[in-house]
């Protein structure tokens, strides 16, 4: 691409860097799961991924700015790339969980805590928390496992000040996300954000937010504590990848067409479900 250079490629986004220093941040259609990137691609996730990020981006501006310059992007990737500010980023993710799963659930089991947050006893897999929680994680290499980490070593990773900051506003953010989603019949179970510093020294959102591929979308009707819950996100593949047998040591198999297009199709319903339109 003219006057674009090759920056950095992540497990989902390639990035491009220009004169001016801005980034031109694109989505593949590359999904990963368990931090591996899988073999097959999910075909149009890129161009999902990055109008629902545009929708949240809008939507939660009243929060905090986001990194978003322009989407008067190269054309061979209109639809599915942004250019935006270069941001020092802030080496952990920030994850809001607002529901017991995942990881957080294998955690609650062993310790009846998450992240060093003490939880109330009796809680269930897909169980909604009293109040939504900060549960931080380091950032992983390809094929290597992010770490839930404690606010206290957040706070030794990129200080107190920043910490706190940012713990304020991930809570801010996903409470308001989540307010707005449940009147459209879905919940975020979990999401997880990222954030930088500007030229300026001003924290600004980056990357994506409240995707499928960085949350969790159940189907508020459907929901029960105790049971395996009903996603529109990338949980199909995560249990398919489970049900095979995969050690998730080795690199993961090829998608069957099946599993491609069961993924791809809840992307689907979460966009439709959360922006009231079809995606195209």
């Amino acid at each position: 691409m003219i006057g674009w250079r090759p920056l950095k490629s992540g497990k989902v986004r390639d990035l491009f860097i220009n004169d001016r220093n801005e980034i031109l941040l694109v989505a593949s259609d590359r999904i990963s799961a368990y931090d591996w990137i899988m073999p097959t691609p999910i075909p149009e996730k890129g161009k999902l991924l990055t109008q629902l990020s545009l929708f949240w981006f809008d939507k939660l501006s009243s929060i905090i700015s986001n990194h978003v310059i322009s989407t008067d992007v190269p054309a061979e990737v209109a639809g599915r790339a942004i250019i935006c500010k270069s941001l020092e980023i802030f080496p952990v993710e920030c994850v809001a969980r607002g529901y017991l799963t995942g990881s957080g659930w294998g955690e609650y089991k062993s310790s009846r805590s998450v992240c060093g947050i003490s939880l109330p006893a009796g809680l269930l897999d897909g169980s909604e928390l009293p109040e939504p929680i900060f549960t931080p994680a380091t950032k992983a290499e390809v094929g290597l496992h992010d770490e839930n980490i404690s606010f206290t070593e957040t706070e030794s990773v990129i200080g107190g000040v920043h910490a706190r900051e940012l713990r304020r506003l991930t809570l801010e953010l996903y409470t308001s996300a989540r307010e707005c989603a449940r009147t459209r019949g879905i919940i975020i179970a979990d999401t997880k954000f990222e954030f930088g510093l500007d030229n300026a020294g001003k924290i600004t959102l980056a990357d994506e937010a409240l995707t499928p591929d960085s949350s969790r979308f159940w189907p508020a009707e459907s929901w029960r504590p105790g049971q395996v819950q009903p996603s529109y996100d990338k949980q199909y593949l995560r249990d398919w990848l489970t049900s095979i047998g995969w050690d998730k040591q080795s690199p993961p198999p090829p998608l069957p067409d099946e599993i491609v297009e069961k993924t791809r199709a809840r992307y689907g319903e979460a966009y439709a479900a959360l922006t009231g339109e079809k995606f195209r």
